[in-house]
């Protein structure tokens, strides 16, 4: 009782003395007291051994990068989750000034590798950003390099971040055009800065597994022949020269517009892409009107090849002639395939839109046989033993001017067709037209919109499977992946091949 007593003693004391209106300066200052209190816990430094920084990663990792180019800035976090604050006596690189890791802490770059005094106060936070850039080794090989981060606290107690990296060393070609016949190496991958020509009369070979890395802007220019042997095992590859990554589940060479893309012009000729994959530009490939006869060779012949997530057209092809066997061609902004006129062949092909980055894509096929009132005839345009499909509920469109003067011959044979079903017996033969009510997408074995990654082989229970004709299977006998068509004696339509 006593206690309890001269405890409200002790409280009404304070509201009399303190606090009362009429001792309006004693309430202030007694308020001023707390304020100071509350600023030095605020302000209090502890050098306790078990007070530690929590980091947001224990090892900042980057993805393998072409050496002597800078990398993209990565982040790691401080947290101080502790009562007071801590003070970080050093931060330093094991590797010093000969570290390739640059690292900034709070704002404040380390010199040769060092820094010092930092503050992290109770429940708050700093950041340290970190780049890389590697030095060339003039190796074929891919080098790793690895250093050590350390964080000093006023304690003593030591904290460290792993740092890792990966460097390829590449040949850059800048501005070059190919005036001699040359076969690149394929040992290290090319970067191309200000477009790479091919001049007139001239032909460039790519021989299996080499990589064209094209920056911001850059495309191929073929005035003259571009041949590019690549096999199953080692494509020849047309990317970008992103190498890092946009978000942790998405590299930056899954993302379209990483560069421009192959253009053949019309004085271009005998033009034979074999298992390539071209992927990531503004455009796929662009073909030239050309003038030509049922006996000139064709300006392309594109076979077991990749033309995917194209940020517009994947094919433009415009009045010439061109022959694409067992190859993909999808995602794009614009259209998957634009054909205006010409003479062309798609066996055993899968064109499928299903570009991810926008509503507002193309379709998957487009044919034309004019543009305003200048004729550009289809001698033939042939699809045989195709898939096109797409998320739309039409993706096949046209604008075609049929008269006596222009040839408009084309035919779709023993192909799955998302498009209005047509009753035209000459044009659309043994077609399996797709219903708008089904969802395109399940006919594949892999459609990961979250990664980007998607697998466009039939799953067994697809509408694609067996469907293709036999005769035109027979002459192409395997798929881009190498698989026999004939395996099950029902060959399936488009480029590959289900199991």
């Amino acid at each position: 009782m006593g206690g309890n007593g001269m405890k409200k003693g002790i409280v009404q004391y304070m509201r009399n003395h303190f606090l009362s209106p009429f001792n309006g300066g004693m309430g202030w200052l007694f308020l001023l007291l707390l304020f100071c209190v509350s600023c030095d816990d605020y302000d209090s430094w502890t050098t306790n051994p078990s007070s530690q920084l929590t980091l947001s990663k224990d090892t900042v990792a980057f993805d393998t990068l072409i050496t002597n180019q800078g990398s993209a800035t990565k982040t790691l976090i401080l947290f101080n989750h502790n009562d007071k604050g801590l003070r970080i006596r050093q931060v330093e690189l094991a590797q010093g000034a000969a570290s390739p890791f640059h690292v900034n802490v709070d704002g404040q770059y380390l010199y040769g590798g060092v820094g010092e005094d930092f503050e992290v106060r109770r429940k708050d936070s700093i950041y340290v950003r970190i780049e890389v850039k590697l030095p060339a080794m003039d190796s074929d090989d891919i080098h790793d390099y690895k250093d050590e981060l350390y964080f000093t606290l006023e304690s003593g107690t030591r904290q460290k971040v792993v740092l890792t990296a990966s460097g390829m060393d590449v040949i850059i070609l800048r501005g070059e055009t190919i005036t001699a016949n040359r076969t690149l190496d394929a040992h290290r991958p090319y970067l191309v800065y200000d477009s790479l020509v091919v001049a007139p009369n001239v032909t460039l070979t790519l021989p299996e597994g080499c990589t064209l890395m094209f920056h911001d802007w850059t495309s191929l220019l073929v005035r003259g022949t571009l041949v590019a042997n690549g096999t199953l095992e080692k494509p020849v590859i047309f990317r970008g020269d992103r190498v890092d990554r946009m978000f942790d589940n998405l590299p930056y060479d899954n993302t379209p517009n990483r560069w421009g893309g192959i253009h053949f012009f019309a004085e271009s000729t005998n033009n034979v892409l074999t298992q390539c994959d071209i992927h990531g530009g503004d455009y796929g490939i662009v073909c030239d009107s050309i003038a030509f006869t049922e006996t000139t060779t064709p300006l392309l012949v594109m076979e077991n090849s990749v033309v995917h997530n194209i940020g517009g057209t994947g094919l433009s092809l415009t009045h010439c002639m061109t022959r694409f066997v067992g190859t993909q061609i999808s995602n794009t902004r614009g259209e998957c395939v634009r054909l205006m006129g010409g003479a062309h062949q798609f066996i055993h092909c899968t064109i499928a839109q299903f570009y991810p980055f926008s509503a507002n894509r193309g379709d998957a096929l487009f044919l034309t046989n004019h543009e305003g009132d200048t004729p550009y005839p289809f001698v033939w345009c042939d699809f045989l033993n195709c898939v096109v499909t797409g998320y739309a509920d039409d993706v096949v469109m046209g604008d075609i001017v049929e008269s006596d003067e222009e040839h408009c011959n084309f035919l779709f044979q023993n192909c799955l067709l998302r498009t209005v079903v047509s009753d035209d017996a000459t044009r659309f033969v043994n077609v399996t037209f797709e219903s708008p009510e089904t969802e395109a997408k399940e006919h594949f074995v892999l459609f990961d919109t979250k990664n980007f990654l998607y697998d466009f082989a039939p799953k067994s229970e697809s509408a694609i499977r067996g469907i293709a004709d036999s005769e035109f299977a027979l002459m192409f006998p395997t798929d881009r992946r190498g698989t026999n068509r004939m395996s099950d004696g029902a060959p399936d339509a488009g480029a590959y091949e289900g199991k």
